[in-house]
Formats: C-alpha cells, structure tokens, sequence
C-alpha cells in the first residue's frame, strides 16, 4: 500500500479533527436521541425565501453572477447596515456575497495574512477559526475569556497579547458558543486598542440579529473602525437558510478587493439560486425572522433556568442559541460528560474543549430545537445528574 500520508501538507496534517463532529456521528447511530449539539435553526426557511429561489430557476438564473454576487442583494445589505448600525457601504466595491461566512473567514484571513503574521483569537471560539488562520498562513495567539467577565474579552488581555507581529483581531459576537454578547464599552475600548496598535479588525457577527433584551453593536460603526474591519455576515441563523450557503463580506474598497481577488479564483461566484432567496429573505421575510427570534428566547427562558436548578450552573447569555453551563457539579470532564450523557440519557452536547482551552469544564447546548424536546432533555439531563452529580 502506498503511504500516500507523505504527500499532505504539514499544515493540514497538524489540524485536529473537529471536536463537534464526533458526537454528531456517534449520536447518528443511535435512537431516541434529543440533540442539543447542532447550531442549526430548526425552522424551515420561511416560505418568501423558498418561493424566490425556486422563481429564480423557473426563471432562467441558472447562471453564474457577478463575482460580488448580484447587484440587487448587495444594494440590500447595504441598505439593511445603514439602516440598523447607521454604517454606510459602497454595493458596489465594498460589499462581497460568499458561500456563507465561512468562505468570508477564509478569504479575509486569506487576503490580510503572510507567513508569521499573529491572529488574536478570543476564546471560546468557533471551531473554524485557529485552523483558518493556520491554514492561511498565520499564527493564531489565543486570549482566554471567563465566565467571570461573561466571557467578553477584555482591552487588557488583547493588549497583553500584542507582539510586533500582531496584524489582526478576529473576534465573534453574538458567540457561538456561549452566547456571550459585548457590551459597547468593552467595544470601544478594543477599538481605541486597535487604533493605537495599526490593528486589522475581522468580526463575525453571524447571530447580529438573534438578541435577547440587549443591544448588538455592530463594530465597524464604532468611531474609526470602518476603515480598519472587515464585516462577516449572512443569512443561516437569523433567516434559517443554512443549507443555502449565502453570506457576505463589508470592507473598505481595497481590503473587500484584495478578498474579490480570492473569492474569484476560488469560488467565482455565490450559488445564483441562493442570492435570489436571500434578497427576499431580507426584503420579504422580517416578519418571519422575528417570530423565529421571539422562539429562540422563550426556549432560552426554559433552558438557562432548567440547567441552574439541575446543578449545571449557567450564565445568561444574551445572543446567538447556545446556553454554556459548567459541568463542575458533575465531578467529570466536559468530555467525559458529553460522552456519558450520549450513552445513558441519548442526550447530545458539545464538550466545550472543542472551542480551544477556555471551554474546558462547560459544554454547548443549543437550544435550536423543539420547546419539547428541550422539556425533555432537561427531564433526561436531570436523571443522569441525580446519579452522578
């Protein structure tokens, strides 16, 4: 047999699997399973979304787009900044339609990175974002976040991470995955860091519109920190399209280029069907979208508490579907609980390691599921913590 292990990339090879995958496999060979793993709406894409796709089709839009995706999606978003962040974009040449947020991440960090430049990664942090900056070329810098400072990062850590080859923050809020929301002052203080430093801002800001009683603030609207961030965002979570894979990027003109350039060799062009159902989707489907949010947090409301009264204590997080709570009650591991949990109770979490060092001892459950199974996971996640915890 060839050893064809040989010919991969040191690079690839260092990556680790991705540490949420592996519940989801075992779960899928098991019955009666409650999955609170998967960062998925549960909702079907409204019906406007569905019905312009499908027009598009019937219509003829088979073909590629513009390389920044077609010219009425992009108006749309720009329009859709301006008028909740008051943040204004050029459709034209500072707004890029992606395959999702994920080939944002990967053409920004793409674009922004040489060999040895350092990425500040807040954690916990979404799976994708160390092995992106890896395999871009950069080195990651973790920066640990608490429960204690609900796990915003802080100035003072950033600050305590700068190097002279520090070239980019990349920071997630709303958080998958612990639902952590920044407030504006810890905001404004990063941006009067990134200022002083000459530092690159990326910010994901995927769950922007998924809030619970809280302001978002969106960062590129902060006071000098258009100029030096660029904006990921999309339309999975807030208008259950994750299986269109449809998202963008904002950036200044030469920045949102340098990512044009990319996306061109890479990609082309966004799926054309998937631009035609996200226009409606921001055009047509408010009304949905809200409804689906008013969901979210009724199922917030009974899980948070749920988790608290069962021993696993929990912070209240304020945006995205995820609750996070410690599982130090448990006297395990988060994987060992996670682990356990799937075999006894045919309950599925996300051990909390697999979104870097800071989320050992917590897991993620998100709550993009059924008001009912919810119920009934915490029936289940109470039996088994009556005999373990």
């Amino acid at each position: 047999m060839s050893n064809a292990s040989k010919f991969i990339s040191s690079r690839v090879a260092g990556l680790p699997p991705s540490g949420i995958r592996r519940f989801f496999d075992i779960a899928a060979t098991m019955d009666n399973v409650i999955s609170l793993g998967i960062g998925e709406p549960d909702f079907d894409s409204p019906e406007q979304i569905i019905r312009a796709g499908v027009a598009s089709l019937q219509q003829g839009k088979t073909h590629y787009t513009s390389n920044s995706g077609i010219e009425e999606l992009r108006r749309a978003v720009a329009e859709d900044l301006d008028r909740r962040y008051g943040q204004t974009y050029n459709p034209a040449s500072e707004i890029l339609i992606t395959v999702g947020v994920s080939e944002g991440l990967y053409l920004a960090l793409t674009a922004i990175l040489d060999p040895g430049d350092e990425v500040i990664v807040p954690q916990p942090s979404f799976v994708a974002y160390l092995p992106e900056v890896v395999l871009a070329g950069g080195t990651p810098v973790v920066v640990n976040t608490t429960v204690d400072n609900a796990f915003q990062v802080t100035a003072e850590q950033v600050a305590a991470a700068i190097t002279p080859r520090t070239k980019a923050l990349l920071i997630g809020y709303p958080s998958n995955p612990t639902g952590a929301v920044m407030s504006r002052e810890r905001l404004a203080d990063i941006a009067m860091l990134a200022e002083k430093h000459d530092l690159l801002v990326i910010s994901d800001e995927i769950y922007d519109k998924l809030v619970y009683g809280t302001e978002h603030v969106c960062f590129p609207s902060l006071p000098g920190m258009y100029q030096r961030t660029i904006l990921l965002q999309g339309f999975s979570k807030s208008h259950a399209m994750t299986g269109w894979r449809v998202g963008y990027a904002a950036a200044p003109g030469e920045l949102l280029g340098a990512m044009r350039k990319v996306h061109q060799y890479t990609i082309m062009s966004a799926p054309t069907t998937s631009q035609w159902a996200a226009l409606a989707g921001l055009l047509e489907a408010e009304e949905e979208m809200e409804a689906m949010i008013a969901e979210y947090d009724r199922r917030r409301k009974l899980i948070v508490p749920g988790l608290n009264e069962i021993g696993l204590s929990c912070f209240e997080p304020k945006g995205a579907f995820y609750a996070f709570p410690s599982v130090a009650n448990s006297g395990m591991s988060c994987g060992e609980f996670a682990e356990l949990l799937l075999q006894e109770e045919r309950v599925a979490v996300v051990p909390g390691e697999a979104f870097g060092e800071a989320g050992r001892g917590f897991v993620r459950c998100s709550y993009a599921t059924a008001y009912e199974k919810i119920e009934e996971a915490l029936e289940r996640i109470h039996r088994f913590m009556r005999r373990h915890g």
